[in-house]
């Protein structure tokens, strides 16, 4: 077996799960499901319809790059969205099985180890340590660098882990205003990063990037050389402002072949179908192409029925907005309610509170998740287990995470709940 997967650290909601383990909920309510990011509105039943009536097609092989109406709706879509002069569905946009499959796969994709000849003593201190043989002959300080933030979608790091990159886990906290401080980055860290991972909107702390942000961080590719992957599965849930996407900055700046920059997108968030596993990668057609034959290999091809229901879904913008207003009505629900009850801070963008926990819990999302669940029957996520410690600290720790994907009459019944809880 790779050994690799010994490293890999349990995903949160195993994590959540141990320990919960010898708690008991409280059954007198019902459960409310605020940890998971799942999506619980409505689907759109227009895309449903599409769905059922294609389903004798299913007989049919897909192919690994999707079909061409699918990939020019996605291309048309991307241009609107983002202000882009032009997309070529042929070479720069890539139908994938929802992005957390085509984040992990592109890691490996694109990582690439330089053979590094180790000294005599460090041969045998391999064998000492029973490192198998196989394994590249790369001294661990000259290992690939995979940048990310801290916390973070556990797919980048596990993604990384399995390309054998180390990953270099960049804090976003409050002092921040929950974003990475990329320029705090060393050099000889960025002289060895071969990708960066940018969540915008972020999960979970809900910062958005700025375009002063964007250019910045082109800078750094251009300097570097290293390729910067946007996750955006939350660009469609905002208030206000739409939240500037990567190409967005990247045609702004003239950048129209997008060097070096991919993004990533969905339907589970934007169109409430988590289930259906669509999603797009687009960006520099000299990583997309490498990557595809990489995908045509691994064989993950998207389901011709579920590419014709999601060329339905990219079309249309009512049931978008829709979704938003639903959440926008949460949001001030709950901030209305427990804003001040509890240190609520507005996302940006996204459907998650990044909350602190209160003082009567010590400051401890561990205690406080565990109150939630055992007096209020209501399940939330921990902090610490989104984040990783660095130096002594875990920029999660003292944070829970909400997700308001509840009903609205759910949503209100939460809010009871935890005002009970919090003593008011």
């Amino acid at each position: 077996m790779n050994h690799n997967l010994t490293t890999l650290h349990p995903y949160p909601f195993a994590k959540m799960a141990t320990l919960l383990a010898d708690s008991t909920p409280a059954y007198n309510y019902s459960e409310i499901k605020l940890g998971i990011g799942e999506p619980k509105h409505e689907p759109p039943a227009f895309v449903l319809d599409v769905l059922r009536e294609n389903l004798d097609k299913i007989s049919q092989y897909p192919t690994t790059n999707g079909l061409f109406e699918l990939r020019q709706t996605i291309a048309h879509w991307l241009e609107k969205r983002f202000f882009l002069n032009h997309l070529d569905p042929h070479t720069q946009v890539l139908p994938v099985m929802g992005t957390r499959e085509a984040i992990f796969s592109l890691v490996q994709a694109v990582i690439d180890h330089p053979q590094t000849e180790l000294s005599e003593d460090e041969t045998n201190q391999l064998a000492a340590h029973n490192q198998p043989s196989a394994q590249p002959l790369q001294k661990a300080d000259e290992a690939p660098t995979i940048v990310m933030p801290n916390p973070f979608y556990q797919i980048y790091e596990g993604a990384a882990i399995l390309a054998q990159a180390t990953p270099y886990f960049m804090p976003c906290s409050i002092d921040n205003d929950f974003k990475g401080d990329y320029r705090a980055v060393p050099r000889d860290v960025w002289t060895r990063t071969q990708l960066l991972f940018v969540c915008s909107p972020n999960n979970p702390t809900g910062s958005v990037m700025t375009m002063d942000d964007w250019e910045h961080l082109l800078r750094l590719s251009d300097q570097y050389g290293f390729i910067i992957a946007s996750d955006e599965c939350y660009s469609e849930l905002y208030f206000d402002r739409a939240p500037i996407g990567l190409l967005q900055a990247c045609a702004a700046l003239g950048r129209h072949n997008f060097k070096n920059c991919v993004v990533f997108h969905s339907l589970s968030k934007r169109s409430n179908l988590p289930g259906l596993r669509s999603g797009f990668v687009a960006g520099d057609a000299n990583i997309l192409q490498p990557y595809l034959q990489y995908r045509t290999y691994q064989g993950c091809a998207m389901p011709i029925p579920h590419q014709l229901a999601s060329i339905a879904a990219w079309e249309d913008e009512k049931h978008v907005a829709h979704n938003r207003a639903l959440y926008q009505e949460k949001f001030a629900l709950w901030m209305s309610e427990l804003g001040a009850l509890l240190d609520l801070r507005m996302p940006e963008a996204g459907f998650y509170f990044w909350v602190k926990v209160p003082e009567q819990f010590n400051g401890d999302d561990e205690i406080f998740v565990k109150a939630l669940y055992e007096q209020a029957n209501i399940h939330a996520l921990a902090g610490r287990y989104l984040s990783r410690e660095v130096n002594g600290k875990n920029p999660g720790q003292g944070y829970v995470r909400i997700a308001l994907v509840a009903s609205v009459e759910e949503s209100r019944e939460a809010i009871s709940r935890i005002r009970k809880l919090l003593g008011a």
